[in-house]
């Protein structure tokens, strides 16, 4: 019974991280997250910042991530089941980039905060 539990989970988390694999592959925007947040880890290190910084810098990191997955989901099965254009369908999608943009919006605002700051005393002096 618990190798049976142990294999549910474990297929589980293989399904995510083919999602999350499927979702760089495919997705434009999933790359550019990609990349701000390996950007954004890197200058965190570089600066020597604290844990506490890490760990909102983190929050918003996941956040912006878990929009464009639910983005991505809600666009496929919409384009599944409504291929033709359909204005709710269009407005659903609209609203679910939306949740995107508030995210990347939120999370840049929090990263400038952050890292703007040290990385301009970095550069320029004090």
């Amino acid at each position: 019974m618990i190798r049976g539990v142990v294999a549910g989970r474990a297929r589980s988390f293989a399904n995510a991280f083919r999602g999350l694999a499927g979702l760089v592959r495919t997705e434009p925007n999933a790359r550019i997250h990609l990349l701000a947040t390996v950007l954004v880890l890197l200058f965190w290190a570089w600066l020597g910042l604290d844990g506490a910084d890490l760990a909102l810098l983190l929050v918003c990191i996941a956040l912006v991530w878990c929009a464009e997955a639910l983005n991505t989901a809600l666009e496929s099965l919409a384009d599944r089941v409504a291929p033709e254009p359909h204005p709710l369908v269009g407005r659903a999608k609209d609203a679910a980039a939306a949740g995107v943009l508030v995210a990347a919006l939120l999370s840049a605002a929090v990263g400038f905060l952050i890292l703007g700051p040290p990385l301009w005393t970095r550069l320029f002096g004090p």
